[in-house]
């Protein structure tokens, strides 16, 4: 199924002799440095309107392919649809899993036959997976597919696994919906004995190892999961999954409001949770949600206040609470005992929080991506995240989160960067958010070292016994493809080589003589090549 509609669209998207002569002209042009949507509209096509993006990019891979034109990097960088998507340094590919019973009864959470517990039909990546009835093979394959077409590299994926909470269904399942992840990536054929849904012994290793030098490298593996599935079991079986990033629902750290909104487990409980996903390694995103069942805009102010007490993630997801008809909520909204807030009084909210996040944690999103004819009351801007940042600069205020630091499409030089140590402690750990920065704050790459105290939880996990770890090494740029270079891109002049010897270094001043890490399936052959050895689920290396 995949396989013909992928040509499908190759013959859709092939030009006519008039397009691709007129997609010469704008590549050549842009080739010379002319501005591609400036050049775009200085040649209109003869029977009326332009070439789009995708034109060019589907010209410059035909022309490529024939021998006709030498890859160009640089050129590809600038023609590419939509380059944001890849700026961050990984390409990231969005899969669901199946409809499957949520052990949440979270009062704010919709509820739909059709999809996983949390989602919409509607919903741009939930959409995609009913397309492909969450068949995991088809969803990956296809969507590495729509990247290649619109110009992004793919051979650097970061494999981002949606559909509630994931700890919540079988192993046999899980194990089987990664394997068919990596088969995807793999360019193993979807070919499998019927639709069991299981893996015979061996399978997922196989998969995995085979991953380490495919063209589609995995490097990061995200689930999202709730606090209460969190402990020692629980950390073994993602790491033997290739997990590297777990996504949680904190949702808010106010027992009162937890118990109000019916979210199962208590503010200790997600605490827990971060401290054991730290102590094994794990990179931590926190979902909080502003506008929940008993909480006001003054109450949401110190209650994201809180995030940094202790819990610190790496990462978060603002999502802020959405009156929808197939939710709970809808009820007490109905006998009048719950508002949601206006468009206005979130912007005042998260421009009010915004700059007061640290600067070793990344915003990924600050609303849900859920279509306005869902929501029923309250916002319906999806641009929540704009709107925000006007507001901001008419205060005159900024955010120095890590994406909001990110060098993007910037040319930078070794010499120019700066490298900074911020130490913090969280989870009985010191952490150590060790970054290459700009004159202007600009953040070029950086590595996450965690140092766990005698306090820290024990994992269970032989690996870390004695270890400092290192949880991600990430350098910012658009995403080049292995092995390429580009003059001035920060992902090629060794910042991540210089990163892990600036840990190491601090780790052996703290007296420890081993190290671990998390290294994605993807990424093991870059820390073989420096020093590490395999263990049983991490990556070690004697200091």
């Amino acid at each position: 199924m995949f396989h013909e509609r992928q040509e499908l669209w190759n013959k859709q998207k092939r030009l006519t002799p008039e397009k691709m002569a007129l997609a010469r002209i704008v590549l050549q042009q842009v080739r010379d440095g002319a501005d591609v949507l400036k050049t775009l509209r200085q040649h209109p096509l003869p029977g009326g309107g332009y070439l789009n993006k995708a034109a060019v990019v589907s010209a410059y891979q035909e022309l490529v392919a024939s021998g006709e034109l030498a890859e160009d990097a640089r050129l590809l960088e600038r023609i590419r649809m939509k380059p944001v998507r890849t700026l961050s340094g990984v390409t990231t590919v969005t899969v669901l899993t199946k409809p499957y019973p949520c052990p949440g009864k979270c009062i704010f959470c919709p509820t739909d036959v059709r999809m996983p517990k949390s989602y919409l039909p509607d919903e741009p990546g939930a959409m995609r997976a009913l397309q492909h009835e969450f068949d995991p093979y088809e969803q990956v394959r296809s969507r590495i597919a729509a990247l290649q077409n619109v110009g992004h590299p793919t051979d650097k994926i970061e494999l981002l696994i949606l559909g509630g909470t994931w700890s919540a269904y079988k192993r046999s399942y899980q194990e089987w919906f990664i394997k068919r992840c990596f088969d995807a990536m793999n360019n193993n054929p979807a070919v499998e004995a019927g639709n069991l849904e299981t893996c015979l012994p061996g399978e997922l290793a196989a998969a995995q190892a085979e991953n380490e030098n495919a063209a589609h490298r995995n490097v990061g593996l995200v689930i999202e999961t709730r606090p209460d599935e969190i402990d020692q079991k629980e950390l073994a079986w993602l790491r033997y999954l290739g997990v590297t990033k777990v996504q949680m629902g904190a949702q808010s750290l106010d027992d009162r409001i937890l118990e109000m909104n019916k979210r199962g487990h208590n503010v200790e409980r997600t605490r827990q949770a971060v401290a054991l996903l730290r102590a094994a390694g794990f990179k931590i995103v926190l979902h909080w949600m502003p506008n929940l069942h008993g909480a006001t805009p003054q109450t949401d102010r110190e209650d994201f206040a809180r995030l940094w007490q202790g819990f610190c993630p790496d990462e978060i997801k603002i999502y802020p609470n959405q009156l929808l008809a197939n939710a709970e909520l809808y009820e007490v909204w109905q006998r009048g005992e719950y508002r949601p807030y206006t468009t206005e009084e979130l912007i005042d909210l998260i421009a009010d929080i915004k700059p007061d996040i640290p600067r070793y944690c990344r915003v990924n999103r600050v609303i849900r991506d859920i279509p306005s004819t869902n929501v029923v009351e309250g916002n319906k801007r999806t641009s929540l995240r704009q709107d925000v940042f006007a507001e901001m600069a008419r205060r005159g205020t900024r955010c120095r989160c890590v994406r909001c630091r990110e060098i993007r499409q910037r040319d930078v030089t070794h010499g120019a960067l700066e490298l900074h140590d911020l130490t913090y402690m969280a989870g009985q750990a010191e952490e150590h958010f060790i970054s290459f920065d700009t004159e202007h704050d600009g953040l070029a790459g950086f590595i996450r070292l965690s140092l766990p105290g005698p306090d820290s939880p024990n994992t269970g996990l032989d690996d870390l016994h004695g270890a400092a770890l290192i949880r991600e090494v990430h350098v910012y740029g658009q995403s080049l493809p292995v092995g390429a270079e580009s003059q001035g891109a920060a992902q090629h002049i060794g910042l991540g080589t210089h990163l892990l010897e600036k840990a190491e270094e601090l780790a052996r001043e703290r007296g420890f003589a081993r190290m671990a890490v998390i290294a994605a399936i993807g990424t093991r052959k870059y820390y073989l090549n420096r020093g590490f050895q395999r263990g049983e689920l991490y990556l070690v290396k004697d200091l």
